[in-house]
């Protein structure tokens, strides 16, 4: 099969179109047709070798930690799954590639294209997981930092759909989507302590930090001097600051993802995407990634 694969930690450049075996399934797992994979900033993280301690990578190793695609293959014990079925979830094989293994799934509902299926997994999962560590609560107010990226936007969604007052940081350009999500827009920079007390005097409940741009003493500022429901999913400083890193872990979360996909099917929840590539155009995907001014989701497609 075709598959994109690097032997070596480093930039886009190391990343390369190649022939690989096939995987087959093993117990509780099957093998999907891959006809969508989403691209994430740990993508180029875990390329460069940054993240070892949280997915510690074996080289050679392919790309991809969420997918949409057909179920060709069943492995032993796999139960709620036939070969034919259109599903998405998380791979443990990598995703940009023809064909990927999962063990954690969920149905794709018909009205979802492939791209918009596949921007979903991670960002849906850590959104909620996020959420749910804050324990935002409707009436509450919570400063998101990077609301306009694609875990932002979903958080987002989420909370103002909960009741939860969102007030998101973002370049200006994103301004106008954040409204349309239904969250206050700020302006990071400096002055950002000043712009949120001035849309939010009330003060801040909690703070969800999916930016990871050094904004962590302001939002313990923001919280009243305690690092209480702070949350960063991307500041590598978090424990210096006291602060919550949260890097996965929800229990059983196909359950919430065929919940997010109804929604997302129905119009409910949108992570828009922004582009979507060919798998041999992996490596100016991942570039593009890195410049972190992405407002969505890229995809590729084998």
């Amino acid at each position: 099969m075709e598959a994109i694969v690097f032997e070596e930690f480093g930039g886009p450049e190391v990343l390369r179109l190649t022939e690989a075996a096939e995987p087959h399934p093993g117990p509780g797992q099957v093998r999907v047709r891959v006809r969508a994979a989403g691209v994430n900033p740990a993508d180029y993280k875990i390329r460069y070798g940054w993240m070892q301690e949280v997915f510690p990578t074996s080289l050679p190793a392919t790309p991809g930690l969420e997918f949409a695609g057909i179920v060709d293959e069943v492995g032993e014990g796999v139960t709620g799954a036939a070969v034919g079925d259109e599903v998405l979830g998380w791979t443990v094989t990598g995703a940009y590639a023809q064909y990927a293994l999962a063990e954690s799934f969920a149905p794709k509902p018909a009205g979802l294209d492939w791209a918009e299926a596949a921007a979903l997994p991670v960002a849906t999962e850590t959104a909620q997981r996020v959420l749910d560590l804050l324990g935002v609560q409707a009436g509450e107010t919570l400063l998101l930092h990077g609301a306009a990226g694609a875990v932002g936007a979903a958080a987002t969604q989420l909370a103002v759909a909960a009741g939860v007052t969102v007030v998101g940081t973002a370049s200006p350009a994103g301004h106008d989507y954040l409204r349309e999500l239904g969250a206050t827009p700020v302006a990071y920079g400096d002055g950002l302590a000043e712009r949120v007390r001035a849309v939010a005097p009330q003060g801040v409940d909690a703070v969800f930090d999916a930016a990871g741009k050094g904004v962590l003493p302001l939002s313990i500022e923001l919280r009243g001097g305690t690092t209480e429901r702070i949350v960063t999913i991307a500041d590598p400083e978090a424990q210096a600051h006291g602060v919550a890193f949260s890097g996965g872990g929800t229990e059983r979360p196909e359950i919430a993802l065929a919940d997010h996909a109804r929604l997302a099917a129905d119009g409910r929840l949108r992570i828009p995407v922004v582009e979507v590539f060919p798998l041999a155009e992996a490596a100016k995907a991942q570039a593009l990634s890195e410049t972190g001014h992405v407002r969505g989701k890229l995809v590729v497609t084998p």
